[in-house]
């Protein structure tokens, strides 16, 4: 595996953000439409628990490259 094929998740104990860096384009649509979870400069980048599931799940099926997807926890 190269580094720059990583897959990560980060949860807010409802849903799970699924990341896959090779996938991502950095377009930028998770920051414009959610920077309360995604902000690139941190570690970690992704913080779900800083907004609701519902914005998470708005946000994360913007994404045009597939890098981010989710799924339900429970």
């Amino acid at each position: 595996m190269e580094p720059k094929d990583i897959t990560k998740e980060y949860t807010n104990g409802d849903v799970t953000i699924v990341w896959q860096s090779a996938k991502c384009t950095h377009s930028g649509n998770c920051v414009r439409n959610n920077p309360e979870v995604f902000k690139p400069k941190e570690k970690p980048w992704v913080t779900p628990e800083n907004s609701e599931t519902e914005k998470i799940i708005e946000t994360v099926k913007k994404c045009p490259s597939g890098a981010l997807t989710y799924y339900k926890n429970n």
